[in-house]
This record gives C-alpha cells, structure tokens and sequence, in this order.
C-alpha cells in the first residue's frame, strides 16, 4: 500500500506503507527517549541535591573511621579537628547523615548508569529504524537527503486517511 503524504518534505509523494509503519515506529521511539530523558533528568537532580546535604571538604571518613567504626579509614583533612569537637554520640550521629547521603548518591547515581545504558539501546534502534525509512523511502523514488530530511511524525500518519 502506498499512500500520499504531504508537507513535512513529503510533498504528496507516495509512502510506501512499510515506510509509515517505520516511522510510527520511530515516532514512538522518539517519544520515549523524552520519558528517558526524563528519568535521566530525575536522576541527576537526586544526585545534586544529595551530594549538596554533604559541605565542603567532609567526606564519609571525615572521622578517621569506616561507617561503623570498625576499620581505619584513610587520613582526612577535618578528621581531627572533627573528632577533637564532636563526642562519639555526635559522631555516629554526622556519620549516619552521611552514610544517608553516600546512599542517596549511590542510588542516583546507579539509576542514572541505568538510563543512559537505556537510552544507548535506544539510539541503536532508532539509528537501524532510520536506516530502513530511508531504504525504504529511497525505493519508493524519494533522494537520500529528503528521505533523511522525512518527518517521521508525519509519515507515520501517512497510511491513516
């Protein structure tokens, strides 16, 4: 089935139906990488506003110790000038408030890893997909450029008069 498509770059020329679905396809596609953009978007404001409860040049071994206090964790700048002030209430207290936001951010952070993974597959699709509109676009008589240049928002809708 070939159906005509005008604006877009179409210009009333014939879309073959394989064409259109290619382009519902990619339609779709494009529709939820803006969901992934979003979620990626999400992510990144986690990680931001969990790293922004933590201040500046605290870090989780600020007291010289590993979370629960059972290792020796690597010399800190403030390590000692914080266990000088704070008593070991105190301290479990600012250590579990960090191991809190190291959490958060790891969380975010893997979340974020995630998406974009899914967002890679996606582009992967989209380029194969784009390349069978053009091919099949190309067969129908259309040039390269206005195959590439096709809306596929348009076609897709094409074979649906």
């Amino acid at each position: 089935m070939i159906a005509p498509v005008t604006g877009g770059g179409a210009s009333g020329r014939a879309v073959p139906a394989r064409a259109c679905e290619l382009a519902a396809r990619l339609s779709a596609l494009f529709e939820r990488d803006c969901l992934i953009v979003g979620r990626l978007n999400d992510a990144q404001r986690r990680v931001r506003e969990a790293n922004e409860r933590l201040w500046s040049g605290l870090a989780p071994d600020a007291f010289g110790l590993v979370y629960d206090g059972a290792a020796a964790a690597g010399p800190s700048q403030i390590a000692g000038p914080m266990a000088d002030v704070l008593g070991g209430e105190s301290q479990a207290v600012v250590l579990c408030a960090l191991q809190e936001s190291h959490w958060a951010i790891h969380r975010a952070f893997c979340e974020f890893q995630s998406v974009s993974e899914e967002r890679r597959m996606l582009a992967v699709e989209v380029g194969e997909l784009s390349w069978q509109l053009t091919e099949a676009l190309m067969s129908a008589g259309w040039s390269a450029d206005d195959a590439q240049d096709a809306d596929v928002h348009e076609l897709s809708g094409a074979g649906i008069r």
